[in-house]
């Protein structure tokens, strides 16, 4: 695929500097590193090395990536290792996308409270989908789900929401069945709003009164316990929004659909379309019109640009992957043995690297650096160091 000509890194390199300066005081330090990563990506900030080809004598400088879960860059291998790690958990069974999204006046709050509240959002999601599975009078199954967390819209803005995959149907409750959803029906998508909508309020009151909730903003009135409390009734009586899509087309095309959502960041290079000295456009989908009509081109200023983009910088250490119930980590092998015993299908096979790349055929080594000019392997010849050396710790005068 073709190097993107405009990336996000542009618009970082060229304005970065002028956007922090102007907001100091109001970027957190997750947000200053994301910036450092993505402007320094693949550049000689991170040092690299000069790669020579033995066989047309062409030389060329590879710089280090950043390796930032929001660079735009740096997704596509780490998306690959996932892919390739869910292979072999595939049922052939259909699989159904479901999705749970937070309301705008959730989503306020919930900006101030990512790690409690994008938490609670998960696991309500999760929660719902395996107590609706367990009921008798739907499926009367124990289900599995991969969520996805989201946090952003086509156009940047904030909106959090998780994307589910859920094979259609589980293991009954006693473990000596799988049970099969209705063909092309997974489960009611109202039962499921309501279900979602009483659990994570349930949730988000006992987060208030355990104190785990920061407010700022547009959210300060709500501060005080009566006001939240009238605040968090209103929310019950807004529609949550459930939606459950139509069975993939077998078990491969879940893992072509899953490569879409596990590592996407809030744009792609891809979508950028102009840079000027003032404004930035990018490609994006209003999903409010008809289908023909939703493709257009937003322009945006570049500090608002900046803006959008940090909104969706995830606290360190959480999480945006998960998976519940039959596909949790601690029950993983164990439920999905299960699941093929009693679906009658064999472990699929999934080969090793060395197997893809010829390894075993050849009894060589495949080349880790391939040249673009002859195809042929490339060796290192020199080793570039990272511009900024980490420091030692300050000496201790006595």
């Amino acid at each position: 695929m073709p190097r993107p000509t405009r990336e996000v890194a542009d618009v970082f390199r060229a304005h970065g500097q002028r956007w922090r300066d102007s907001h100091v005081g109001h970027v957190s330090l997750a947000q200053l590193k994301v910036m450092s990563a993505v402007e320094h990506c693949r550049s000689e900030v991170l040092g690299g090395h000069v790669l020579h080809c033995p066989a047309c004598e062409h030389t060329q400088i590879a710089y280090n990536s950043c390796r930032n879960r929001h660079c735009p860059k740096c997704q596509a291998s780490a998306a690959k290792r996932w892919l390739t790690a869910r292979q072999t958990e595939l049922l052939p069974v259909d699989y159904y996308h479901v999705v749970f999204t937070l309301p705008n006046a959730i989503s306020e709050l919930a900006y101030y409270n990512k790690s409690v509240m994008y938490a609670l959002l998960l696991k309500a999601a999760a929660k719902t989908l395996l107590t609706i599975g367990a009921d008798t009078k739907h499926l009367g199954a124990r289900l599995g789900v991969t969520f996805v967390l989201h946090t952003w819209g086509s156009a940047m803005t904030h909106h959090p929401h998780v994307h589910g995959i859920v094979p259609g149907g589980g293991l009954s409750l006693d473990g000596e069945n799988w049970v099969s959803c209705k063909a092309g029906f997974f489960l009611p998508v109202r039962v499921l709003s309501r279900l979602f909508r009483r659990l994570y309020l349930e949730m988000l009151r006992e987060a208030f009164e355990h104190n785990e909730l920061l407010f700022f903003g547009k959210c300060l009135p709500i501060e005080e316990e009566i006001p939240f409390l009238a605040w968090l009734n209103n929310q019950r009586n807004v529609e949550w929004v459930v939606y459950a899509k139509r069975p993939f087309a077998g078990p491969q095309a879940v893992l072509a659909y899953l490569s879409r959502y596990t590592h996407r960041v809030a744009i792609a290079n891809s979508r950028l379309v102009a840079m000027d000295k003032q404004t930035v456009s990018f490609k994006w989908k209003n999903y409010r019109v008809k289908e023909q009509n939703r493709h257009r081109t937003m322009m945006l200023t570049h500090d608002e640009f900046i803006r959008r983009f940090l909104l969706h910088v995830l606290p360190s250490g959480f999480h945006r992957i998960r998976h519940y119930g039959l596909t949790a980590n601690t029950g993983r092998k164990k439920n999905l043995d299960k699941a093929r015993q009693l679906l009658n299908v064999k472990v699929p096979i999934v080969p090793l690297d060395k197997e893809i790349s010829g390894e075993t055929k050849t009894h060589e080594p495949a080349a880790t650096f391939v040249c673009p000019c002859c195809g042929a392997g490339m060796e290192v010849t020199e080793v570039l160091p990272h511009l900024y050396l980490p420091r030692a710790p300050p000496l201790m005068l006595n």
